[in-house]
């Protein structure tokens, strides 16, 4: 990108996004009979977020924080995710993956590290439904729209939830929630990293930052610019393209299933109402 790239406003209004989405947990969550939350604390910003909106809808002895360390597990996410915990005062569960993950993998022991990355991901994700069973409640997810928009996340894995109160705010934006919603300054100013792995940063496996695909998304996606305005807007040939083909490619882990049609009515197809259907 060059100096001249046009200027995109990602501000919101933090009281108000507030507001809406604690509103959203609570009223989604108790439309499907729940009254509770469970959400997987990585000790990052997003699912930070999420335990906080989580707290404030709910109380927060009606959220349950679940801890899932692997043996890779920084002692920086230990700690963040520990200082949320004691923030809100929210009751927790450590339940660590190390040996159900090593089990899988003595089969696999040239797997890549984004097998194990993806495998922890799924790992985390059952671990996280079974203890909504137990706790009577619905997982809250902690996927944002960058992510989601960009495909970097796991399919039924990080990005699978209940209910999303994240899912349509980018990342820069959901440092100026956190802000205001009190998240821990360490937690807000820390490289964002899914501690897949030693040393790994989202940063630095994307190939650019938050801030500058933020910007590029906002006018691709929600404001629906042409390459050619994108371009024209100083954004470089390169960046458009490579981050259009990882919106493009991606799809298919935002939606249900593709079902094969052979009714009037296929599910997510002709019957897809959001909720409430037959009331």
């Amino acid at each position: 990108m060059s100096d001249s790239t046009v200027q995109v406003d990602l501000t919101i209004n933090a009281e108000l996004v507030t507001d809406i989405l604690c509103r959203f947990i609570h009223n989604e969550i108790h439309r499907a009979g729940f009254q509770r939350a469970v959400v997987g604390l990585s000790g990052g910003i997003d699912s930070s977020v999420v335990t906080f909106l989580a707290a404030k809808a709910f109380r927060p002895e009606n959220v349950l924080g679940v801890t899932m360390p692997y043996k890779t597990s920084s002692e920086a996410t230990r700690r963040d995710a520990q200082q949320v915990i004691d923030r809100l005062g929210v009751p927790t569960v450590d339940v660590p993956i190390t040996k159900q993950i090593d089990a899988y993998f003595k089969q696999f022991p040239d797997a890549s590290q984004m097998r194990l990355a993806n495998k922890c991901a799924r790992e985390r994700m059952t671990v996280l439904y079974d203890q909504s069973a137990a706790f009577e409640a619905l997982v809250a997810g902690t996927s944002n729209k960058s992510e989601r928009l960009l495909g970097y996340g796991t399919q039924d894995g990080d990005m699978a939830s209940a209910v999303n109160p994240i899912g349509d705010l980018y990342k820069t934006q959901l440092y100026q929630l956190a802000g205001y919603l009190g998240v821990p300054e360490q937690i807000r100013e820390k490289t964002p990293s899914g501690d897949l792995w030693v040393g790994q940063t989202d940063e630095g496996e994307l190939g650019f930052t938050y801030a500058e695909v933020d910007r590029l998304l906002v006018l691709m996606v929600d404001r629906r610019w042409r390459r050619a305005e994108l371009i024209g807007g100083g954004f470089d040939a390169q960046f458009v393209d490579r981050v259009a083909a990882l919106v493009r490619r991606n799809h298919y882990k935002r939606r249900m299933p593709v079902i094969a049609k052979l009714s009037h009515r296929t599910v997510d197809r002709d019957f897809r109402y959001a909720r409430d259907w037959g009331t």
